[in-house]
């Protein structure tokens, strides 16, 4: 039986995952690296760690399965969209890449806005407006702050990519992860030499683009003994994240939509057609299903603010350490009514992309009183991440964008008490699968369809996924949380001043 491989390149780990044609998850394994942020709102990688963990886990899974080299045919790659890993004309790695959710590069986005015309034209070009956590203002930074660097660089390649190019030794894309670099015209998927010649930037710059189902190169001799894997191993595009993901749920065709809650949070609409908001709130991409587009809303810090306030905040509560210590805190949460009575959490920890597109965003509990304890504290940071998507769903609906079905996933899909929040703050049922693996899950589907298993990924997900559970919406919480929605979003603009002004001390201006 033929198997395959899906490696994802997270923010705080790689996973990697084998599965048999059918789906069947044989092995996985996880590594995780550091997080290097040398000043706030900066966040930086080692993409040398991303190939240590990829090694490991690759052989880790091997060993697992007890496989012979020879009957792994192909391999998917995933990864966290966004960063920018510099090479020099020897294929070198220039300095630490910057990651999708570095927030350093407000000055290059306006300088990308002014450049291509104006935020309408860039949209018209690119079908995006410029946002701090995209690759091309990271580039434009480079080449305004680290003259040096700049001058060295041959080639910018996407995280999952730059595992490409150690795997097979070649410079390629695709088309999903792509669309996030604010170069690519995802009307026509090909890069934009309009925009690339508008700011002066070299189109030899880039790798070359393809679909996410075709094969971009076979392992290296070297790699596919380091590997435990053999030479006639396919590599196929693969997808960035969050249209892996979207893959690995089965948003495949129209009417679909998931929500996951990561480390960022994500609301993705597959669609047959490029759909655009025209305010820039949302973000079109291609798909990774070949000739379709997705439509996507990005909260930065979702599961993120969660971790923060039960590491960083509640760290030892009750004695209790780990995962022991989420159990406790959502057990207190629980026990608070819907609307934890009145407090709201804005979960703008390190900016915020979906709706308001600014890096300055910041935190803030609202309406604290007596009455609040540490449960009515937890509670309100798992609606305010929730409240966050919302605001997602909202603007895709408000598209005439259809949603007939939500599947969860992410950390918000594995707690019941979560899965029961997002109906209630959505306000419709929230379908689980019986595989939930994520991204690496999706473009171990993709490195199917790409050695020919099946013939579409469509087909791929028909095969290989299956709804496990539907949570329906509680009518009291819906009415509760429908009340208290349009306070939460007026708090942005009551606060956006303010948090400016916060963001500006916090960097020392």
């Amino acid at each position: 039986m033929s198997h395959y491989i899906g490696i994802d390149v997270g923010t705080s780990g790689t996973k990697t995952l084998l599965i048999e044609a059918g789906g069947r998850v044989v092995a996985e394994a996880d590594a995780n690296y550091p997080l290097h942020q040398p000043q706030p709102g900066w966040t930086e990688q080692d993409p040398e760690d991303w190939w240590r963990a990829t090694v490991k886990t690759v052989r880790a899974v091997m060993k697992a399965s007890g496989l012979k080299p020879e009957a792994v045919k192909a391999i998917g790659l995933s990864g966290q969209m966004h960063g920018s890993v510099f090479l020099d004309k020897d294929q070198n790695v220039i300095r630490h890449a910057l990651l999708w959710n570095d927030q350093r590069t407000a000055a290059e986005c306006d300088e990308i806005t002014s450049s291509a015309g104006g935020r309408k034209a860039l949209i018209k070009m690119v079908a995006n407006p410029a946002l701090t956590g995209f690759q091309a203002p990271k580039i434009l930074w480079l080449r305004n702050n680290e003259k040096r660097n700049f001058d060295r660089l041959r080639t910018v390649l996407l995280p999952k990519d730059e595992i490409r190019r150690r795997l097979t030794g070649e410079l390629v894309t695709e088309v999903s992860d792509a669309s996030g670099t604010l170069l690519l015209d995802v009307v026509k998927r090909q890069w934009s030499k309009k925009l690339l010649s508008k700011l002066d930037l070299d189109p030899g710059l880039l790798p070359a683009v393809v679909e996410s189902d075709e094969v971009t190169g076979t392992l290296t001799p070297a790699v596919a003994k380091q590997l435990g894997l053999s030479t006639d191993c396919k590599v196929v595009g693969g997808a960035g994240d969050c249209a892996a993901g979207a893959v690995g749920n089965g948003v495949v065709k129209k009417g679909v939509l998931s929500t996951s809650i990561g480390t960022s949070g994500v609301m993705f609409v597959h669609s047959d057609e490029p759909q655009y908001d025209a305010a820039g709130r949302l973000h079109t991409f291609c798909h990774a299903v070949n000739g379709k587009w997705h439509m996507m809303g990005v909260n930065l810090t979702s599961g993120g603010s969660l971790q923060w306030w039960v590491e960083s905040v509640l760290q030892g509560l009750a004695g209790l350490s780990g995962k022991k210590t989420y159990a406790a805190a959502t057990a207190e949460a629980e026990k608070i009514a819907a609307g934890s009575n009145g407090l709201l959490f804005l979960p703008y920890l390190n900016g915020e992309r979906t709706p308001h597109a600014d890096p300055n965003a910041r935190g803030a509990f609202v309406g604290l009183n007596l009455t609040h304890d540490r449960g009515a504290m937890t509670r309100s940071v798992m609606e305010g991440i929730t409240f966050a998507l919302r605001d997602s769903l909202d603007i895709i609906q408000s598209l005439d964008v259809p949603v007939g079905e939500i599947r969860a996933s992410g950390g918000g899909s594995r707690n019941p008490f979560w899965r029961q929040m997002q109906a209630d703050v959505f306000g419709k049922k929230i379908t689980t699968l019986t595989v939930e693996q994520g991204p690496a899950f999706g473009v171990a589907l993709l490195a199917a369809v790409g050695d020919g298993a099946y013939k579409d990924i469509q087909s791929a997900c028909n095969a290989t996924i299956e709804v496990a559970s539907q949570t329906t919406p509680d009518k009291d919480a819906v009415k509760r949380y429908d009340k208290l929605f349009p306070i939460y979003r007026r708090l942005y603009q009551d606060l956006a001043e303010s948090m400016g002004e916060l963001a500006c001390y916090q960097a020392g201006n």
